[in-house]
């Protein structure tokens, strides 16, 4: 053998095995340049170039992967290599080619005995059941494939069938079973027994149908388990995209929206990748939420447009931007139609909030007391906080809009449980509908407390729609200063000791523009120095 051949192909073997992605991939592909590859050698390579996003290479790999296997007489072999061909065409929407190798794939199994590819075979069937909406008809192959899978002792087989099995029950109102399996593939995963790339799509999925599912505490602990997953592997490329948007979504709910924006910036950045269109559609729709709620509404709807052109529903937040540019008509007719086309409940219960806020701004109190009470019972159905959580925002919201005296108690019972979420902004919001309940009934006094408290969040998330909505209500403490929301969130910042360009940097300006806002900050409370408005701010209570 060539010395530089096996140089490469040694040095591409050790990074394989310390999941040195990108040294792998470019030594294999020296490697190959010099000369043939042995099957095992390309199975490495196509790991490598898969984990890196080079998607073309991981194509053309499988496939000498299944011609070598083929001339070999290696049926099983060839069928698993024309299997993950098929799956990766799915992803990358090419539903044709994908199509045709699966079924190449089933064809060279035909006279072969049982084996582990067969039920690789079933997992595509259950999967493909399981996006086609047909959930009943994907557990009994999701079944058998497990039970290959434990024949066999393929534990990446297992894993996969199990949580296409967890997936179906979360989504069909068995919540608890559909969880413990959905766990249990996630722990095989953080656990390291799975390859590579299934536990990165172990990751992802299982994260997926937590959201679905409304289940916000597993979908945080286990984005924070594919966050470490992800940055130890510092040259992973796969992945990493969808691993930044569960993370936003998870900062967008807590409140920490500049890093929410930070993270949806940089899957955006990295969006010329075919296999990174939905998470490049979701980030320029979460980007859309937190510039909406900002009242940046040209910022938002710019978003939501690009959102949609990668093909991601961009509502019911576009509705919501309509209504924030007071086109109530235009809000009321997309949130209808979008629901109209939406008949399950799970991905109805997304829309049903915005759609009673819309609703309500119309005047039809009707449709949405109708629209509460589904939410109620979807939320009693799946029974998870978040949908609880929901259910009774909305419930209370008509029942304040129709004067009834118990949108109170449901009200408290919200903001109770959007506290126990960790979610400060539908905190806040609730606290200004309690606010508005306390003065149906005469107490002033508990309508500026909540609009106190609703207010020091609105100002720490920018929320300056809202803001508005406090100060048109009145009966607030009185003002010590008249700096804008912007400039209140750039002297929180100088106030930590950041300098104007890492402020910048946080917020997505110009140093130029923090500069100008700094020299306002300095007029408005009348001081000359960072320190000194530094002192301001801990003074009156700004940060």
């Amino acid at each position: 053998m060539d010395r530089s051949l096996s140089e490469n192909l040694e040095r591409g073997r050790n990074a394989h095995a310390r999941a040195a992605w990108a040294e792998a991939y470019e030594a294999f592909a020296q490697a190959e340049a010099l000369g043939a590859l042995t099957v095992d050698d390309l199975q490495r390579f196509a790991d490598s170039a898969g984990l890196v996003g080079r998607d073309d290479d991981l194509l053309r790999l499988l496939e000498r992967m299944w011609q070598a296997h083929s001339d070999a007489g290696d049926c099983p072999r060839a069928a698993r290599a024309a299997f993950w061909l098929g799956m990766r065409l799915f992803a990358l929407g090419e539903p044709g080619r994908g199509a045709g190798w699966m079924a190449r794939a089933t064809r060279i199994l035909e006279d072969s005995g049982e084996c582990v590819e067969h039920g690789y075979l079933l997992l595509a069937a259950a999967q493909r059941n399981y996006v086609q909406g047909d959930l009943g008809a994907s557990m009994e192959p999701a079944a058998r494939a497990a039970a290959i899978g434990a024949r066999f002792g393929e534990r990446d087989l297992i894993v996969l069938a199990r949580q296409i099995q967890g997936r179906v029950l979360t989504k069909t109102g068995s919540l608890d079973d559909g969880l413990a399996l959905l766990d249990e593939a996630l722990v095989a995963a953080t656990n390291g027994e799975l390859s590579p790339l299934v536990a990165g799509l172990v990751y992802c999925s299982g994260i997926a149908a937590c959201n679905q599912a409304y289940v916000v505490d597993r979908a945080r602990e286990w984005t924070s388990a594919l966050t470490s997953w992800c940055d130890g592997q510092p040259q992973l490329v796969t992945f990493t995209s969808a691993c930044r948007m569960h993370r936003s979504e998870v900062l967008l709910m807590l409140g920490a929206w500049n890093d929410a924006l930070g993270e949806t910036e940089r899957v955006i950045e990295r969006g010329d990748r075919r296999g990174d269109a939905d998470s490049v559609g979701d980030a320029f729709y979460c980007r859309g939420e937190i510039r909406r709620l900002r009242g940046e509404l040209r910022e938002a709807e710019k978003a939501y447009r690009s959102a949609s052109e990668l093909g991601r529903e961009p509502q019911p937040g576009f509705a919501l931007l309509r209504l924030a540019q007071g086109q109530r008509d235009a809000a009321a007719t997309a949130i209808r139609r979008v629901l109209g086309s939406t008949p399950d409940r799970l991905r109805r219960a997304r829309m049903l909030p915005a759609a009673i806020e819309i609703l309500l701004a119309v005047g039809d109190v009707d449709d949405a007391r109708g629209m509460a009470r589904e939410l109620e019972e979807t939320a009693q159905a799946h029974r998870t906080p978040l949908l609880a959580a929901m259910g009774s925002s909305a419930l209370g919201t008509v029942l304040l809009a129709d004067g009834d005296a118990q949108a109170m108690g449901i009200l408290r019972e919200a903001f109770d449980r959007w506290h126990q979420l960790g979610a400060p902004y539908a905190e806040a919001v609730v606290r200004v509908r309690i606010a508005q309940a306390c003065k149906a009934l005469g107490d002033d006094d508990g309508a500026v407390l909540e609009l106190d408290a609703a207010r020091t969040v609105f100002e720490r998330l920018g929320a300056a729609p809202d803001l508005a909505i406090v100060e048109s209500l009145g009966a607030t403490r009185s003002r010590t200063h008249s700096l804008t929301v912007r400039e209140l969130e750039v002297l929180r910042l100088v106030a930590t000791g950041k300098t104007n360009k890492e402020i910048a940097r946080a917020l997505f300006v110009s140093e130029r523009t923090v500069d100008r806002h700094v020299s306002n900050i300095f007029a408005k409370v009348h001081v000359q120095s960072r320190a000194a408005a530094t002192a301001f701010a801990y003074e009156h209570d700004l940060v």
